[in-house]
């Protein structure tokens, strides 16, 4: 990673109180969370199926693999649909902050004290006058995807 990179767009999301940012590139849509369905037997970090305009949805909650707190979403809670290929996933927050340029040529280490799971799903982390901020890995948050059962179109 030698060469000189143009800044990404990533949106930045909350996650148990801290900021994560998400490539903007990959991000289809935000809205309100919807009725999700529980689904025994999985992983704690898969909140539940939704249908989402038409289809199964897998949304997920990361905050139990980043070791942070897990209380109820309120009104500010956005789901934020994610697309690669042809697969989409959407995933919970506690609300979207904005968008803003990230040079990855600025990105530190994950910090040291966390867990493997949180720092497994981190590029690494940047800094600005609000604070740190986690940069997400999608090609890990898509490997979790990958233990999943696969969605069948509702209907």
């Amino acid at each position: 990673m030698d060469e000189q990179s143009e800044p990404s767009e990533v949106v930045v999301v909350r996650l148990g109180g801290s900021r994560y940012a998400l490539p903007m590139a990959a991000v289809a849509e935000v809205g309100r969370p919807p009725g999700l369905t529980r689904v025994p037997g999985v992983p704690n970090w898969l909140a539940g199926v939704a249908n989402w305009r038409g289809r199964v949805l897998a949304v997920l909650d990361l905050r139990p693999l980043l070791s942070a707190a897990t209380g109820a979403f309120d009104r500010r809670a956005r789901l934020v649909v994610l697309h690669r290929g042809h697969i989409s996933v959407g995933l919970l927050t506690e609300g979207v902050e904005g968008t803003q340029l990230l040079d990855a040529e600025q990105l530190e280490p994950v910090l040291a004290h966390l867990p493997a799971a949180a720092s497994d799903l981190l590029l690494g982390q940047t800094t600005d006058g609000r604070g740190p901020c986690g940069v997400i890995d999608l090609d890990a948050l898509y490997r979790l995807t990958e233990a999943l059962p696969r969605a069948r179109r509702a209907g």
